[in-house]
């Protein structure tokens, strides 16, 4: 079946890292049209604007998007691409499974996680102005609305792939009405979901329990804010953010990104490790109705890093991108 999929390379590093794991995608046998667009820095030198309407309505149409990392400039600038993505295509959950890849050195064993972030609102959403001079106010908005829809997408996620429990984590002692409802809305949801069991933990006792013993989570459901700073938290027990994919899902679309930042200081050298981005080109795969394809690439990376001949940097190696990406390539080619 052949694919319409735009493509957003990303700066920094997000070209080399997006140029790899296209080649891998076609030496697995991908049939593919891409729509390729500039964001960030790139869009506003060709479009004016770091999220051109023109990407907007690729993705729109094709559904699917392969996404690079997007430099968010810090205290000034533009506001960030990602949240721009999210809420201009409605890209309610984010999903990203963290477990331990073969042969990456981690600090735990025996991790299977999934976290199901919220992804529209709450403190993360940027709502905020100056009250007055030296005071800057930001709104935590939770609607039951958009709690209700992130807590059936995660017990739907959880049935249809044999998971069992679902933790909510949130700060309802302190803040009573926003994570209040919140929980209430998980709370009604589970109710409908006898098969699966339902639990919640506090964020900082859960962040605690998280680093103490991560194998007694199964599926942590979390408010925007909470949920990008647990997940950066789980990419950490499994090797970092350059080992785990991460999915931004709609009703119809899905976008689907590499989780860590766009290293302007290594971009251009060929030594950023495009795993983080294969991975979650993996998970767009499945989507799409290709999981015996992603199944293939998925054994070949693991071979690769068995062997322990061919790694980037981050990974103890020596190799560059592209030797890395080479190596990945001809295991599933079945030319080694």
């Amino acid at each position: 079946m052949k694919h319409r999929i735009t493509l957003i390379p990303g700066d920094g590093i997000g070209p080399e890292v997006t140029g790899a794991v296209v080649k891998i995608l076609d030496s697995g046998g991908l049939d593919v049209e891409w729509e390729s667009f500039p964001a960030g820095v790139l869009a506003m030198e060709a479009y004016g604007s770091p999220l051109p309407e023109e990407l907007l309505e690729s993705v729109r149409q094709n559904k699917v998007a392969l996404k690079g990392p997007v430099t968010t400039p810090v205290g000034g600038g533009f506001t960030s691409v990602n949240v721009g993505l999210r809420k201009a295509l409605d890209l309610f959950a984010n999903l990203r499974p963290v477990w331990n890849i073969p042969s990456v050195p981690s600090r735990y064993d025996g991790v299977d996680l999934v976290i199901v972030r919220e992804n529209t609102e709450d403190l993360y959403a940027g709502l905020e102005h100056e009250v007055v001079p030296g005071v800057v106010e930001s709104l935590k908005i939770i609607t039951e609305h958009a709690s209700t829809r992130i807590a059936r997408f995660a017990f739907e996620h959880a049935r249809k792939n044999g998971r069992k429990r679902i933790t909510a984590v949130h700060k309802a002692n302190i803040m009573k009405m926003s994570d209040g409802l919140f929980i209430k809305c998980v709370k009604k949801v589970c109710a409908e979901y006898p098969d699966i069991t339902c639990d919640e933990r506090i964020v900082d006792a859960a962040c605690m329990h998280l680093v103490m013993n991560p194998t007694q989570f199964d599926v942590l459901l979390l408010p925007n804010l909470y949920g990008d700073i647990v997940s950066d938290l789980c990419a950490g027990l499994v090797g970092g953010l350059g080992v785990v994919p991460a999915a931004n899902l709609g009703v119809e679309i899905g976008v689907f990104e590499a989780v860590h930042g766009s290293a302007p200081d290594i971009a251009g050298k060929s030594i950023a490790n495009p795993m983080a981005l294969l991975l979650s080109a993996l998970l767009m795969l499945r989507h799409i109705g290709e999981g015996t394809m992603a199944d293939r690439i998925m054994k070949a990376l693991n071979d690769v890093l068995s062997e322990g001949k061919v790694r980037t940097r981050d990974l103890g190696g020596k190799a560059s991108t592209i030797e890395f990406t080479e190596a990945i390539c001809r295991k599933i080619e079945g030319r080694t």
